[in-house]
Formats: structure tokens, sequence, C-alpha cells
């Protein structure tokens, strides 16, 4: 009987992904379960605390959805809405064990992940193909990833989900 080219995401492999993730100087690092080229992107990434993801959206082509799912598998991740201004219109809390496991951000959303535990693991699924150059439209008024200001930022983004 042939094999099947079935992919599984054992804890051996978040391991091995959250390890890359804490020796990366952005404290994140994906894992691609698909082609770049696919029409479905489903991804793992593994983020640390103190990472910077900077705030913005996915604006698609008129014939491709523009929705972004994210489901933790370990960990706990606040996700921050904000509107076109930057201002925050709504905090999540999205955990392994807690009452939110999951949430999908609708086309155009401006948003960014706060990583509030070690090792947490998300998987993302969207729509493709992913094209570097048009992927991400950041929010200009938030500083660049590896600034002190960005640094600063991820502190107070992390004092909004302490209990």
């Amino acid at each position: 009987m042939p094999s099947l080219p079935i992919k599984r995401l054992s804890q051996e492999l978040l391991d091995n992904i959250a390890q890359q993730a804490r020796h990366s100087p952005r404290l994140r690092q994906n894992y691609n379960l698909h082609d770049l080229s696919e029409k479905v992107q489903r991804f793992i990434n593994v983020l640390q605390p103190g990472t910077y993801v900077r705030p913005h959206r996915h604006c698609r082509a008129p014939e491709v959805n523009g929705f972004e799912l994210f489901l933790v598998c370990q960990g706990k991740l606040g996700i921050i809405i904000l509107d076109e201004g930057g201002q925050i219109i709504d905090k999540e809390l999205v955990s392994a064990n807690g009452a939110v496991r999951g949430i999908e951000l609708p086309e155009g959303t401006y948003h960014t992940l706060v990583a509030l535990a070690p090792d947490t693991v998300i998987v993302e699924l969207k729509e493709g193909p992913y094209e570097p150059g048009s992927d991400k439209e950041f929010l200009e008024v938030f500083p660049p990833e590896g600034t002190a200001a960005a640094r600063q930022l991820v502190e107070t983004w992390q004092e909004y989900f302490s209990p």
C-alpha cells in the first residue's frame, strides 16, 4: 500500500517550531502546511511573549475571500482589533483552554496578535495564494519591527490582558 501524504501536527513538531521561535530575533516562527501557490494557506505560527506583530489588515482581490482564521492549539493569545486610525475597538482573549479557542476576522480588519504565554501555537487559515508584496497593509501610525517603540507597545498590549 502506498504511503499517503498525511501531515501530522505532533507535539514533537510543535516543540521544534517553538524552539525555533525562542531563538528567532522576531520571537515567532511559521511552519507552512501549504505550498505558497496553493489557494488555501494553512500554517502553524508559534509566538513567544515579546514578539511584535505590527498592526495590519489583509485586503484581497474581489474574487478572493479575505477572512483570516486563528485557532489556538497551545498557550494564550490576545487579539487586538483596531480602526483605520489605530484606535482599539475590541480586544479578544483566545486560548487553548479558555472560553474562546479560535476567532475568524473578516477581510479588511486591522489587527495585531499578542503572545501571552510561552510557546503559544496557533493554526492560521486564509485564502491564498500568498503574495508577499501585497499580503499585508500596515497601519502606518505604528512603529516598524525591531524598534524600541515597538517593544514598548508590546509591553502595553500585554497589560491589557493581565488579570
